[in-house]
């Protein structure tokens, strides 16, 4: 078993299910999607010295901010596959569990709560937004669907290596 490639894969594959409980999220609560966009800039900023922003989307566009959020994204998934991996060890790759898989997905809530919502204007955990309380929830759930698609994807991931 290529174990980086099998992150790799892991990594996207939750990242997709992701994404696709945001269109699916939108369609039943018509709740929005989230704007890689603006987190592109936000990654784009921080080249210049700046990390913090008072509302992300006032500050000027930067070139390739959409390509640049939507990569970020998915080597952010990449990343959180490995941390799996990581905590757990090479034998999950063999026989994934929903445990451990949960516990991730549910704790990388803290990168947006902590990290990217303060450094986009959002306050902490999204204090400074419209509705925080749904806003948090939202992430939570949402959070606990990247961990159902680490699960999956490594259960996807397994299949071909048992083969």
């Amino acid at each position: 078993m290529n174990i980086l490639l099998s992150i790799v894969l892991i990594g996207i594959g939750a990242t997709v299910v992701m994404d696709l409980w945001g269109i699916v999220r939108k369609r039943l609560f018509g709740s929005t999607a989230p704007n890689y966009k603006m987190v592109g800039r936000w990654i784009a900023y921080m080249a210049y010295g700046k990390f913090r922003h008072n509302a992300i989307a006032t500050s000027p566009a930067m070139c390739g901010e959409h390509l640049i959020g939507w990569t970020f994204h998915y080597l952010v998934g990449i990343a959180f596959a490995a941390l799996l991996i990581s905590i757990w060890g090479v034998p999950w790759l063999y026989n994934p569990t929903l445990g451990p898989a949960l516990t991730v997905g549910i704790a990388t809530i803290a990168a947006p709560f902590l990290l990217m919502q303060p450094g986009m204007g959002a306050g902490l955990a999204a204090a400074r937004t419209a509705k925080p309380t749904s806003a948090r929830l939202q992430s939570l759930v949402t959070h606990t669907v990247f961990g159902l698609g680490l699960y999956l994807s490594g259960s996807v991931v397994q299949l071909f290596y048992s083969v």
